[in-house]
């Protein structure tokens, strides 16, 4: 819907100085992390993924109404690509310890910063599906019990590596000034290629993911 993409870029460009600031107080320095517990064996010859994410959703809308009950079909895929070779399904590998996660600094910069409200923090270790597939993981099966918060999260691998969502989010008091009554359903249907290490935005006037995703083997802090 091209009404929401300057919304969705002021959302993106407000995250990313929420991220940079310097005014907020610097989280303070964590012993080292333990590692994580042995994994469920993955399919052999498979690459494992870690996958990172905080929903969070806005105090205060960017944007104005729209036509919600729109959303729901709407996809925004970003860098098509074809499909090739026999398809498969991803394999859940394990949950992740908070111990390991890597955006806590960044969810705190969230709730200190009046703008946005983290829900969920969840990650965990997976093998990618086939591009094209949409086979992903149910909210519930990630560890995420919301109210109100449902739909599926999913990575693919065809040329790229695409990180991928559908979720609905239906809040009982929605962000004024977005024409929306309570527990009416926002929709965030968007797939995107992924590079390692660097955050992603996944954008709505009402709420957003930011998402990270890093190799299994040979991780290292984001931006580094």
């Amino acid at each position: 819907m091209p009404s929401r993409r300057a919304p969705t870029r002021l959302l993106t460009l407000l995250l990313a100085a929420l991220l940079c600031a310097r005014a907020l107080p610097a989280a303070p320095e964590e012993p080292a992390a333990a590692p994580a517990p042995a994994p469920a064996p993955a399919p052999p010859g498979s690459t494992v993924y870690n996958i990172e994410i905080i929903v969070f959703r806005a105090t205060s809308p960017l944007g104005g109404p729209e036509d919600w009950s729109a959303e729901a079909g709407a996809r925004n895929i970003a860098g098509e690509e074809s499909a090739s070779g026999a398809a498969t399904v991803g394999h859940f590998v394990a949950a992740l310890p908070s111990s390991v996660w890597q955006l806590g600094e960044l969810e705190s910069r969230l709730r200190t910063s009046g703008l946005y409200v983290p829900v969920a923090h969840t990650a965990w270790a997976q093998t990618a599906s086939s591009w094209g597939t949409r086979a992903g993981f149910t909210l519930q099966k990630l560890g995420i019990e919301v109210p109100g918060l449902s739909g599926s999260v999913f990575l693919e691998r065809g040329q790229w590596l695409h990180l991928g969502m559908s979720l609905t989010y239906a809040m009982a008091a929605p962000p004024q000034g977005l024409g929306a009554a309570p527990d009416t359903p926002f929709t965030l249907n968007e797939s995107r290629r992924v590079r390692f290490y660097e955050r992603n935005y996944f954008d709505h006037p009402a709420f957003g993911v930011i998402a990270l995703v890093t190799p299994a083997q040979g991780a290292r802090p984001p931006g580094r």
